[in-house]
């Protein structure tokens, strides 16, 4: 089995499905190596220790004809798997943003699940004894307010107080392109966004896993011993179509790359497409001017009680929006211009979406997008020179 799954691995070409706007299909050959297929990079690091997985339903091994979830992959070549840490939405992927998710076991393999969005949100000492090693293993996409990274952060330091080697498993950034948006302040940090990095960084969850340690951004600046498998045939200008939804509510190439844009509207009164099988590729709202464009939340996978529940929205379809390299804040802009004044636009978690209390100011002053975008970039400058010190890509 062992020489089976690495001969696989090999191959590095996966077939996936690329759906283009108009719902058609093509198949794209994928020669990126992923850091979970780099199998003889990591086992011999696995033999005869008490392993935990830090992972979800986007934790796999690819093969020519699909792929097989890491825990299972492990567990057949006798490797020591004793537990499961799963982050956001679960280890099978199917719970709500924000939605706690609670412990159990895990009926393939009869694991014990611990949930890092439940009880608590950072591993605690008895949750690790007995662990030897830790391997996270999670895709991610790139956005400062998508948990995983903040899951990421409170591991390593789990792993460093409790003096636990972490195996971070590199997996390509599909919002690797580009960096953008504002710039945290630590005053605002919370779950949503815990370090000063701008909206969109421009990194893999590997090189931040780097920059964490590095930047001494753990609780009393402790580090953690840290080993990152890299991705082969990657720049970050690389296109990556992830094959497996890395949450419910980003079904899509689309909505992924729409989600650093129509994610601040999550701190708003305005629906980004929950409760659709569209999300965070529209947004609209039931008191919006009259449009063409209309649709009504209802309860789905993912999204149980989604904003304006059962209402008319009208509002802006954007599923055949070009690729951003940019976040547009004037969809933000328009949203804010169409909601009456009796409405609220803004929400209680606005802030820590924007990172920052000054994007709602400029929106109320009434800035134009382009005075806004213009504001963020000394921070995002001067960001680029701590980003470049633990790049491990072009």
């Amino acid at each position: 089995m062992f020489f089976c799954l690495i001969s696989c691995s090999a191959q590095n070409r996966i077939s996936i499905d690329n759906h283009k706007p108009d719902g058609s299909a093509t198949t794209q050959a994928q020669e990126i190596v992923v850091g979970a297929n780099n199998m003889i990079a990591y086992l011999p690091l696995l033999k005869n220790k008490n392993i935990a997985i830090v992972a979800n339903q986007t934790s796999v091994i690819f093969k020519k004809n699909g792929y097989t979830h890491l825990v299972d992959s492990l567990l057949s070549l006798d490797m020591k798997i004793t537990k499961v840490f799963s982050p956001e939405h679960g280890f099978r992927g199917d719970a709500d943003a924000g939605e706690k998710v609670v412990d159990g076991f895990d009926a393939k393999t009869g694991l014990p699940i611990v949930s890092l969005y439940g009880k608590n949100k950072k591993p605690n000492s008895e949750q690790l004894k007995g662990i030897d090693l830790v391997v996270f293993d999670i895709q991610d996409v790139g956005v400062r307010f998508y948990t995983y990274i903040s899951t990421l952060h409170y591991v390593m330091e789990a792993c460093a107080e409790s003096d636990i080697p972490l195996i971070v498993l590199d997996r390509p950034n599909p919002n690797g392109h580009y960096i953008d948006g504002p710039t945290l302040k630590m005053e605002h940090s919370s779950f949503l966004g815990m370090h000063p990095v701008p909206l969109v960084y421009g990194m893999t969850i590997g090189e931040y896993a780097q920059m964490i340690n590095g930047e001494h951004w753990l609780k009393n600046k402790v580090t953690c011993a840290l080993t990152v498998i890299s991705l082969k045939n990657y720049m970050h200008q690389s296109e990556y179509h992830l094959p497996i939804k890395p949450s419910p509510n980003l079904p899509n190439d689309k909505a992924i790359n729409l989600y650093p844009s129509l994610g601040f509207f999550e701190g708003t009164i305005i629906n980004a497409g929950r409760g659709t099988e569209n999300q965070f590729q529209q947004y609209g709202a039931p008191f919006f001017p009259k449009a063409s464009f209309s649709y009504t939340p209802q309860p789905n996978a993912g999204a149980k009680s989604p904003k304006h529940l059962g209402k008319l929205c009208y509002g802006i379809d954007l599923k055949n929006t070009g690729k951003l390299s940019t976040v547009n804040i004037a969809w933000l802009l328009d949203a804010y211009a169409k909601t009456p004044k009796a409405e609220t636009f803004f929400g209680t978690t606005f802030t820590a979406h924007a990172g920052n209390v000054q994007l709602e100011i400029q929106i109320k002053k009434g800035l134009t997008s382009k005075e806004i975008h213009d504001s963020w970039q000394p921070e995002i400058e001067a960001f680029k020179k701590v980003r470049a010190k633990y790049l491990l890509y072009k």
